[in-house]
């Protein structure tokens, strides 16, 4: 069953669905014995090394060894209302829960308008995101769900595009705020395919500014960013002590 209150963003109505994140789970959940997760675990390590573009076996791989950070991050969530209600209404990032078309209706420079401009210049859609399948305890399943979802906005909010370095970048600051080994692997492996170029960046701006973000920026997974959309993204980066790498321009 599905409420689906609806809020007014700049005179567009955006959906907020939320459906039952229980139930969709045990739909898709499966049970793993400690051999069946060692052995799932050796495979998705070992292709994902072979192959970093493998998303499913990364999916995987996050979720077989994950346990621990998703405690944690469970734990940062609670700490705050704004997490904590997150938790309780479990919303879901998609077409069907966000009016995208909405989105593009906001003041250039907003949350909402920069998250809706990234997946159009990088398109990239927002129901790419697979289903948690091997994480066991539903409400850590649910934080690893809200992860996936998330990841692209925190790309945009972070002026960060979906290149190689762009996603290495965000990496380190996953890897530093959510203690997930699959971003920490992500960010280091990831590095190794930089191109000299990128290298240079890479090591003269981008790690020392992600290593910086991720210790002084306030929680992102945390962010309840439906109900965001409007802000400045201006506002939000001083609200979340974040300091751009990459200047906003805003027409």
């Amino acid at each position: 069953m599905c409420h689906c209150p609806r809020s007014v963003v700049s005179g567009w109505p955006i959906r907020r669905k939320f459906c039952s994140f229980t139930e969709d789970y045990a739909k898709h959940r499966v049970s793993l014995s400690w051999m069946q997760r060692a052995v799932l675990t050796g495979g998705a390590a070992a292709i994902s090394l072979a192959n970093p573009f493998r998303g499913d076996m990364i999916a995987c791989l996050g979720e077989t060894t994950g346990a621990s950070a998703l405690s944690h991050c469970l734990r940062e969530m609670m700490a705050t209302a704004e997490g904590r209600r997150i938790l309780a209404e479990k919303p879901r990032i998609s077409s069907s829960t966000i009016d995208l078309s909405a989105l593009k209706g906001l003041p250039e420079g907003t949350v909402g308008r920069i998250y809706r401009d990234f997946l159009d210049v990088n398109n990239v859609s927002p129901d790419s995101r697979t289903p948690v399948r091997f994480v066991q305890d539903a409400e850590l399943a649910y934080v690893m769900q809200r992860y996936r979802e998330t990841h692209d906005i925190f790309h945009a909010i972070l002026l960060m595009p979906t290149t190689m370095l762009g996603e290495v970048s965000v990496k380190w600051i996953e890897a530093l705020q959510l203690r997930l080994p699959m971003c920490l692997s992500g960010a280091i492996f990831g590095a190794y395919r930089l191109r000299l170029r990128q290298r240079k960046l890479y090591l003269e701006h981008h790690l020392p500014w992600a290593i910086n973000t991720g210790i002084r920026a306030k929680f992102l997974l945390g962010v309840y960013f439906e109900e965001r959309w409007e802000q400045p993204i201006a506002d939000f980066h001083r609200e979340m002590n974040i300091v751009p790498l990459v200047p906003i321009k805003i027409p």
